[in-house]
């Protein structure tokens, strides 16, 4: 038998050797209580059931309902970038619900997505009735945001219209976050109409450096907007930053036919560390603004 001595040994070195990326708080899931979950999304006379990771953050025994973000993957699927923004925004107390729009679609390629964003926005309304009928959920204090094709979900639902043909959940988000969501073709391009809007912020980030847009693509979306829209949407704008500057997988570029405008052609994804993090730190600031408790 290993004497005191020994064991007492082999456990400091077991300690030292699990540092680093295996110190018990290195987990994303210290801290929330994680779940996948389903809902079921009515669309075109169809019912699918969409799925999810709900992040609830860690809370004391009676604590009051919280905040919560539902967040919309880009047209490649669910990817690093949710997970970042979820970890940040757990970190922060607010729930998080990442939805897989594919999966349930069975999307494998990108012949196989939807022929437009809109088929999916009754997914993030539908998401939205189920966090909204949560009990750790207050269903006044609930955002949403999402990359490329989610971000154009992200604001389209902050549209009246959008609301008022698909939403039937009875709740209404209180916030939008969209990242990189191919600005030129609001008002422009069919089923992208953007203006007329619910009266819930949206925070609007992009790049300069994205093929999909001219470089002032977003600040011309916000001047051509009504002075009461206006007054609604902040645009943050920063010079470099390619589409998808927040993705950790190895860069590449795209070729799409949406892209330059509509003309079509290459689109490069650069990750670039020092705009993710203000990106993601803007974020997390504008939704514990705009999900605060009221008084």
């Amino acid at each position: 038998m290993l004497g005191a001595a020994v064991i007492a040994a082999l456990a400091c070195g077991s300690a030292a050797q699990a540092a680093g990326p295996y110190d018990r708080d290195r987990s994303d899931r210290v801290g929330a209580t994680v779940s996948f979950v389903a809902f079921p999304v009515t669309s075109k006379g169809k019912t699918i059931w969409t799925a999810g990771e709900l992040r609830i953050p860690t809370q004391p025994a009676g604590a009051a309902k919280g905040p919560a973000v539902l967040i919309v993957h880009g047209s490649g699927g669910v990817d690093s970038r949710g997970g970042s923004y979820a970890n940040a925004l757990n970190a922060a107390g607010i729930a998080t619900l990442e939805i897989d729009l594919w999966s349930v679609r069975g999307v494998m390629s990108p012949g196989d997505r939807p022929r437009a964003v809109a088929d999916t926005l009754p997914d993030a309304f539908a998401a939205l009735g189920y966090l909204a009928a949560r009990r750790e959920i207050d269903p006044k204090r609930i955002g949403v945001m999402g990359f490329s094709w989610g971000g154009v979900v992200s604001m389209l639902s902050a549209t009246k219209a959008a609301n008022a043909a698909l939403n039937t959940s009875g709740a209404s988000f209180a916030a939008h976050a969209p990242l990189y969501p191919v600005c030129w073709a609001y008002n422009h391009a069919p089923g992208y109409g953007f203006g007329d809007l619910t009266g819930a912020p949206v925070l609007l980030q992009s790049g300069q450096a994205d093929r999909y847009d001219d470089p002032d693509s977003c600040a011309k979306l916000h001047a051509s907007l009504s002075d009461a829209d206006k007054r609604l949407v902040e645009v943050k704008s920063y010079p470099n930053a390619t589409h998808a500057w927040d993705r950790r997988e190895p860069d590449m570029v795209a070729n799409d036919p949406t892209s330059h405008k509509g003309a079509g052609g290459p689109v490069p994804f650069h990750y670039d560390p020092a705009v993710t993090k203000t990106s993601t730190e803007a974020v997390v600031a504008f939704f514990r603004k705009t999900l605060a408790a009221k008084p």
